[in-house]
């Protein structure tokens, strides 16, 4: 019987939570009809049905995360398609509304200005997603015979988490799920979980595992933190979690940093003599984002160990240059992709930033709109920061950071042996870079070049 997996929506993505089912039990549904919202880091996106025929039932609730390929339901009545039907083709985005806030005050002359994503202003405040619904499943008892007796009660009792195909499974071999160590996300006891336990003997002998393990009945929870008044527990977003999951895989790429600081008087310059007619012609505001996205896409072209992915496979030096621009939203952090970035002009990544953050916050990004992503650009400088430490974007091999714009006092030369003091707008900027696909000298050139060409920005530097 024809049955739909959890797709894999985005690099590096490995599991998916369900948000919300779209059909129900009984439902006809057409072939390649939306019948499920499915929640990342990355994106929500709308599952569309590899097959036409009724659902007949559901195999994962909502709230629930499972990993990649993992059966999710069942559509009966769908085997003529089933040889022929392709694997799910990219989902639509599920749309969202948009938070409605009013823009926070800017702060500090120049960079605190700038929002992740071309915006002008900080991120608007917004409420914060509301936590997943965590769906209780209730089993019926599975029919008695044999070890099976104890083990389906076991099965029953069972509260940790699972999903329904799981608690079958474990019925049918009459194992005790509270044995089972879990490898899934949140300790979930799998299928594999479940067939190894099978294979090792522990099938149908739920006490003698028990005895393996030194006890007769599942352990306890572990005790909850202490709690005192006034404090108030905020459960994790699906987001939260999946971006908790891949910075913690972040954590195990041994990750090097080099800062510069840039004069971006040139920058500032330009920006305050085209924002006025920019705004008139085009619309919208010309950003800080949008030059130094130039700079970095310049320097990525002479650069191509920079602009690549690190696999088992070895380092991939990627043809395309793909921007990944960090974007700010509800409780969380996107990374939408500008294909081809060194084609465009200063007006076209300006353009690329303003619609890919516009669609992130309303959350209205495609697949297509996260992926093939080669190397991040994210700015930290709105927050007032100075210097960050990013994280990579793996596999991704290198991130930078444009800090804030702050005026600093400088030592200029004026002659060959003689300084003066002069108040500049100055720019930390931080590359985050892969050690193991590149090292310091290489590193340290791609930044030396972001740098030059930030500084030799002057009047004549075209912005379309």
């Amino acid at each position: 019987m024809p049955k739909v997996q959890m797709p894999q929506l985005g690099e590096s993505v490995a599991e998916g939570t369900i948000g919300k089912w779209l059909k129900k039990p009984g439902d006809h549904v057409d072939k390649y009809e939306p019948i499920v919202e499915v929640i990342t880091d990355k994106v929500n996106a709308e599952v569309p049905s590899p097959f036409e025929g009724t659902l007949t039932e559901i195999l994962v609730q909502e709230g629930e995360t499972v990993p990649n390929n993992t059966d999710i339901a069942v559509i009966e009545g769908a085997a003529a398609d089933a040889a022929e039907a392709p694997a799910p083709t990219e989902p639509k985005a599920a749309e969202a509304k948009p938070a409605e806030a009013k823009p926070a005050e800017a702060t500090g002359p120049y960079g605190a200005g700038t929002g992740p994503g071309g915006s002008d202003e900080s991120p608007a405040p917004a409420k914060a997603p509301a936590a997943p619904i965590q769906t209780a499943v209730a089993e019926p008892m599975a029919k008695t015979g044999g070890n099976g007796a104890s083990a389906a009660a076991a099965v029953g009792a069972y509260s940790g988490p699972t999903t329904p195909a799981v608690r079958r499974l474990a019925r049918e071999h009459g194992v005790d799920l509270s044995m089972v160590a879990g490898s899934g996300h949140g300790g979930r006891v799998t299928r594999e979980d479940v067939m190894k336990f099978v294979e090792s003997g522990g099938a149908g002998a739920p006490a003698a595992a028990a005895a393996a393990k030194g006890a007769s009945a599942p352990s306890a929870p572990p005790a909850p933190s202490p709690v005192a008044q006034g404090d108030s527990l905020k459960p994790a977003s699906p987001m939260r979690k999946a971006i908790a999951a891949q910075m913690t895989r972040a954590l195990a790429i041994p990750v090097a940093y080099t800062v510069v600081e840039v004069d971006m008087s040139g920058v500032v310059a330009l920006r305050e003599a085209t924002k006025g007619a920019y705004q008139s012609r085009e619309g919208i505001g010309l950003t800080f984002d949008a030059i130094v996205a130039k700079a970095t896409v310049e320097a990525l072209k002479m650069h191509a160990d920079l602009n690549g992915h690190y696999t088992d496979e070895g380092h991939w030096r990627r043809a395309a240059v793909n921007l990944g621009i960090a974007v700010a939203v509800e409780d969380g952090l996107v990374v939408p992709v500008i294909k081809d970035a060194d084609r465009l002009s200063v007006h076209g990544l300006n353009r690329q930033i303003r619609d890919l953050a516009d669609k992130a916050r309303a959350g209205k990004l495609s697949l297509d709109d996260i992926s093939g992503g080669t190397f991040t650009l994210d700015n930290t400088g709105w927050t007032g920061s100075l210097i960050t430490q990013p994280i990579i974007n793996a596999p991704q091999v290198g991130i930078l950071t444009m800090e804030s714009i702050v005026k600093r006092p400088v030592v200029v030369p004026t002659g060959p042996t003689t300084d003066a003091i002069a108040v500049k707008p100055m720019m930390y900027m931080c590359l985050g870079f892969d050690h193991r696909a590149t090292d310091g000298a290489q590193a340290g050139r791609f930044i030396a070049d972001v740098k030059r060409w930030l500084e030799a920005v002057d009047s004549t530097t075209a912005v379309w």
